[in-house]
């Protein structure tokens, strides 16, 4: 294999690597958003 073929094999790897990884983590540790309250829309309502 050729230098300029290992080093953009390498790259490429790296490159998906890096961004498999950050969007991994960015998926672990974001916050959860506050589901709203299914009941609480329903208050006004007279049966």
């Amino acid at each position: 294999m050729k230098s300029s073929a290992l080093i953009l094999w390498l790259l490429t790897i790296s490159t998906i690597t890096f961004t498999t990884i950050y969007f991994f983590a960015k998926v672990l540790f974001v916050k959860p958003k506050p589901e709203p309250d299914s009941f609480s829309e329903n208050d006004d309502v007279k049966r």
